[in-house]
């Protein structure tokens, strides 16, 4: 049984940081790329963030590139995400994703809350 479960978001002031954590299980994490979404209240969910499954590519969206910074631990399964210099705009539920290629099944995770707020 697959399972994405993310951890780590939280209320925090603009210029702050937060780690946000993916950990799977039900499947091989390492052969799989991973991915960060997050939708803001009102808006469609967005790509944040990919890293391929040995995690020597990454990309990013336009509006966190030099901010944020994917990496993985395949060791742990555990995908994360750095969040550095967060926005007002930054503030989203966060979730992560991956498909599995035999049958194009996409699996997510519940999410986790990021507020960034004074």
């Amino acid at each position: 049984q697959v399972q994405l479960v993310e951890s780590g978001g939280g209320l925090v002031q603009p210029g702050g940081s937060l780690r946000l954590s993916c950990t799977a299980s039900g499947f091989t994490f390492s052969s799989y790329a991973m991915t960060w979404y997050r939708q803001a209240p009102g808006k469609e969910r967005e790509l944040v963030a990919t890293i391929t499954s040995t995690g020597r590519s990454t990309n990013y969206a336009d509006s966190v590139k030099g901010r944020f910074t994917i990496s993985r631990d395949n060791a742990k399964n555990t995908v994360y995400l750095q969040m550095n210099s967060l926005k007002p705009e930054d503030t989203a539920v966060y979730y992560c994703k991956f498909v599995k290629t035999i049958g194009n099944i996409v699996y997510w995770g519940q999410g986790t809350q990021v507020t960034v707020s004074s």
